[in-house]
């Protein structure tokens, strides 16, 4: 049967005659269609015969994204690509190893002497450090006497020209250090009753202590100890010293206060205690001889 081109298109199998689809929709109608659209064959079988879409046709490469390997710098040919690490990780390892050479090892022997330098004691139920090296010039300050009666009553010696000149720069640091030392030194000495002897002779207005550092002292030390002090004796006092010492009572205890001797000549002080043991500096004895002489 023949089928006017105008009015229809022969569907593929040629058994259904379909009315030519509209270019254009109706807009104006009162029932709008639906429309079918028909999609062409794809052939989608995984061989390689004509038309599929792993067909050697379609898997050719476009000759314009043709590469040449050769033609392509390496690494080591591009200058941007220019790779120095295991130059750059040998010269560090140079310099290490330089500057571990030259930090000299630190010994055993090296870490007793500086673990010398420091003493850790208690005082007041605090724990302190004290720095050794500072005070190395000025620990004679404190010294032992000898005892004196019967059992164990110690002679506690305190030389004040030992001690360090205010014009250093670091003059409160050493004295903050001093301070513990003569505490914690005292505590050790001490066992029963004792007795301070304050030798002030030789000593020059700018090595003697401050107010400030003798009222410290005088609160820092244990209750125990302020008991068993017997006697505070002075030895060629000054009238700075003496100064000192009144401008603390208001700090200080009566009993404390009634301790206090003033002895003018050592001569005197071995009246009052036995002098075996107690070290006399010679700058002191010196003073006493000449203050024993302008005696009339």
């Amino acid at each position: 049967m023949d089928i006017p081109f105008e009015e229809g298109i022969l569907s593929p199998d040629a058994t259904e005659i379909r009315p030519e689809p509209p270019n254009s929709l109706d807009l104006n109608g009162s029932h709008p269609r639906r429309i079918k659209l028909t999609a062409p064959n794809i052939n989608l079988s995984l061989d390689r015969s004509e038309g599929s879409v792993l067909s050697d046709d379609n898997l050719d490469t476009p000759d314009e994204i043709d590469i040449n390997v050769d033609d392509l710098d390496t690494p080591d040919e591009a200058d941007s690509f220019e790779y120095t690490g295991n130059e750059d990780q040998a010269a560090v390892r140079d310099v290490f190893q330089e500057e571990s050479e030259s930090i000299p090892e630190y010994t055993a022997e090296e870490e007793r002497q500086d673990n010398r330098l420091w003493r850790t004691v208690v005082i007041g139920e605090q724990e302190q450090r004290i720095d050794m090296k500072v005070i190395e010039p000025y620990k004679k300050v404190i010294s032992h006497g000898g005892y004196y009666g019967d059992g164990l009553n110690a002679i506690i010696v305190f030389a004040a020209c030992f001690l360090p000149d205010s014009s250093r720069a670091d003059y409160n640091y050493v004295m903050e250090n001093l301070f513990l030392y003569v505490i914690s030194t005292l505590e050790l000495m001490v066992a029963e009753d004792y007795m301070i002897v304050y030798l002030n002779g030789a000593t020059p207005r700018r090595k003697m202590p401050g107010f400030g550092w003798m009222k410290k002292c005088y609160q820092m030390i244990d209750r125990r100890l302020r008991k068993n002090l017997k006697s505070f004796i002075i030895v060629h006092p000054s009238w700075f010293i003496r100064t000192i010492l009144a401008v603390t009572r208001p700090f200080i205890s009566s009993k404390f206060s009634s301790k206090i001797q003033y002895v003018g000549t050592l001569t005197e002080l071995s009246d009052l205690i036995p002098m075996e043991y107690v070290h006399i500096p010679e700058s002191i004895v010196k003073l006493d001889v000449t203050l024993q002489k302008e005696k009339p």
